[in-house]
């Protein structure tokens, strides 16, 4: 079970750093991460440095389906790993 917390917030962490990178990139138009990218991460479990990254940098906030994807993505694992807990797969 450490694993997969260490798997999320490994995610978070690199999805924080994501947001910071191309809020700087943006403010210099330099070459920006693709919006993809940046959903794709979140998707996949990093979805609280997604939502940290937005806060802090003020980046994306404009975009609700960002925050959107996010939640759903939250949603999503939290039903997943309630289904796993449940069923008897992992425990705790």
């Amino acid at each position: 079970m450490e694993y997969c917390l260490l798997y999320y917030l490994a995610l978070s962490l690199l999805l924080f750093v994501l947001f910071g990178f191309d809020k700087a990139q943006a403010k210099r138009k330099g070459r920006r991460i693709a919006e993809k990218t940046l959903y794709l991460w979140g998707i996949l479990g990093g979805f609280a440095g997604g939502f940290l990254g937005m806060l802090v940098f003020r980046h994306k906030t404009k975009k609700p389906f960002f925050s959107l994807c996010y939640l759903f993505a939250l949603v999503a694992h939290l039903l997943f790993w309630s289904y796993l807990i449940k069923t008897g797969v992992v425990s705790l």
